[in-house]
C-alpha cells in the first residue's frame, strides 16, 4: 500500500509519542463516545494514567508483581522443528508461560494497580476466550479487590475450563444470553454495570479497544512484550524479518508490535480470524477484509457491519477473536501503512495447532495457532527469513473446543473433523 505524506506525518506522530493526541485520536481513529454519566470516571482514569503510569511509584509496584508473580521476563524459544519444515529461521516469544497461562496478565495486574491507586473498591471485566477474566481475577484476588467478570454464555460453554478457574480464584461469573453471547455481549453488560457504579467500580477492559484512555492504557502496559522480544532477540540472534502475532481485540498484537514500529525494515503482520469463509458472518476478519468505520464500545474504529449499518456476528473456531472490530491504534496502523493484516482460517489454525504440539511439544492456544498459520504461510514464500511469532497464550483453555472440532481416535492420533 502506497502512503501519502499525511499518513507518513501520521506515523512519525506516533512514533515521538504524539498520538494518541489529547482526545484519544489516533488520525480518523479512537476518541471518546460514551455516555455522559461516565465522562467524570473516564476523565478520572485519564488523568490518573498520565500521572502514575511515569511515577517511579507505580513502576516500582509493577515492576515487583511482573517479576515475583507474573514470571516476567517470559523466554525466547528457537522453534528448531518448526524452523527446519518451514525453511525459516523460528522464534516464540512465550507469553504461555506467563502466569495464568496468556499475556492477559500483563494488563490485568496493571490495571489493578492503577484502580487501587486511584481509589476503586470494585472491578468488573468481561472475557470471551476466559484468560483475561481468570487474569482479572487472579489480578483482584492478590490486591484483595472483588471482581465481577460478564462472558457470554456461548463462550462459557465453550471455555468451561476458564470458568471453573474464575470461581476458584474468587470471582464472580455473570452469563450473557443477550445480543450474540459472545465477547461483544460481554462487553455491553459490562459497561452497563460500569455505568451504574463509575465512583467505586473500575473496569478493566480486557483488549486495546474501548474509549480513550484504554486503548493506549492496555498498549503501555502490554508493551513489555515486545521490549522484552527485542531485547532478548538483539542479544542471541538479532532481530528478526517479520513479526507476527494473532488480532482479535488487538492487546497481544500491539504490545508486541509497538516497540519495533521504529524498525522499518521488520515486517509487522497481524492475523485475524478467517473462521469458515469470506461471508459476513462466517469470520472475525475485520481488517483483511473489511474497511468500514464505525463506532463500537467507545472508540471509532474499523468494524464489520452490515448493508443497514448492523454490527455483524462473527465467526471463530477461537472464542478470543470473535470480536467484530480491532482496537484504533490496529486501524490506525492498517491506514498508515505500517502493519499487514492477514487473516487465518479456522482449519488453517487447526492443522498449525496440532504441527507445534507434535513437533514443538508447546500446546498454544487456538488464538496463537492463527499466528503460527499465518507465520507458516508467509515463511513458504520467504525462505531463510527470521521469524518472530507471539505466543499470546496457552491452549489447556481450548480442551473442548479440540474435542469437538479435533477428535481422538483408537490409536491416540489426532482426526481433523473440521
Amino acid at each position: 500500500m502506497k502512503t501519502t505524506n499525511d499518513q507518513k506525518e501520521l506515523l512519525d506522530r506516533l512514533l515521538r509519542g504524539d498520538l494518541p493526541d489529547k482526545e484519544g485520536r489516533f488520525g480518523p481513529f479512537g476518541g471518546r463516545y460514551v455516555p455522559e454519566t461516565l465522562m467524570p470516571a473516564i476523565n478520572k482514569l485519564t488523568d490518573g494514567v498520565l500521572r502514575l503510569l511515569p511515577s517511579e511509584n507505580f513502576k516500582k509496584r509493577l515492576n515487583y508483581e511482573l517479576k515475583s508473580w507474573v514470571g516476567r521476563p517470559t523466554a525466547m524459544t528457537n522453534a528448531k522443528a518448526l524452523s527446519e519444515l518451514w525453511g525459516s529461521e523460528v522464534w516464540l516469544k512465550r507469553e504461555d508461560l506467563a502466569h495464568t497461562g496468556a499475556h492477559k496478565i500483563n494488563n490485568a495486574i496493571g490495571q489493578a494497580i492503577l484502580a487501587q491507586e486511584l481509589g476503586a473498591t470494585r472491578i468488573v471485566a468481561e472475557t470471551g476466550a476466559g484468560q483475561h477474566g481468570v487474569a482479572s481475577a487472579a489480578a483482584c484476588a492478590r490486591l484483595g479487590l472483588p471482581c465481577t467478570v460478564y462472558m457470554g454464555q456461548i463462550d462459557i460453554e465453550r471455555q468451561a475450563p476458564n470458568v471453573e478457574r474464575m470461581y476458584r480464584l474468587g470471582a464472580k461469573v455473570v452469563p450473557v444470553t443477550s445480543g450474540d453471547s459472545t465477547l461483544r455481549a460481554a462487553i455491553d453488560e459490562a459497561m452497563r454495570d460500569w455505568v451504574s457504579d463509575p465512583v467505586n467500580t473500575h473496569y478493566i477492559i480486557g483488549s486495546a479497544v474501548g474509549a480513550h484512555p484504554y486503548p493506549y492504557l492496555v498498549r503501555e502496559l502490554q508493551s513489555i512484550i515486545g521490549k522484552e522480544a527485542k531485547s532478548q532477540l538483539e542479544e542471541i540472534a538479532g532481530l528478526p524479518d517479520a513479526i507476527f502475532a494473532c488480532v482479535g481485540g488487538g492487546s497481544n498484537a500491539i504490545g508486541l508490535f509497538h516497540p519495533f514500529l521504529g524498525d522499518k525494515n521488520i515486517k509487522l503482520i497481524g492475523i485475524e480470524a478467517g473462521g469458515k469463509g469470506k461471508k459476513l458472518g462466517d469470520n472475525a476478519a475485520t481488517l483483511s477484509s473489511g474497511n468500514k468505520t464505525g463506532v463500537l464500545h467507545g472508540a471509532q474504529s474499523i468494524l464489520l457491519y452490515d448493508e443497514n449499518g448492523q454490527i455483524q456476528e462473527t465467526h471463530s473456531v477461537s472464542a478470543g477473536l470473535d470480536y467484530p472490530g480491532v482496537g484504533p491504534e490496529h486501524s490506525f496502523l492498517k491506514y498508515v501503512g505500517r502493519v499487514e493484516y492477514k487473516n487465518a482460517t479456522d482449519s488453517e489454525a487447526l492443522d498449525a495447532l496440532k504441527e507445534c504440539c507434535s513437533l514443538e511439544g508447546i500446546l498454544p492456544a487456538l488464538e496463537t495457532a492463527h499466528a503460527l498459520a499465518g507465520a507458516k504461510k508467509w515463511s513458504s514464500q520467504n525462505k531463510g527469513s527470521r521469524i518472530l511469532i507471539g505466543m499470546s497464550g496457552r491452549g489447556d483453555k481450548d480442551m473442548p473446543i479440540l474435542r469437538k472440532y479435533i477428535g481422538i481416535d483408537k490409536d491416540d492420533k489426532p482426526n481433523a473433523t473440521v
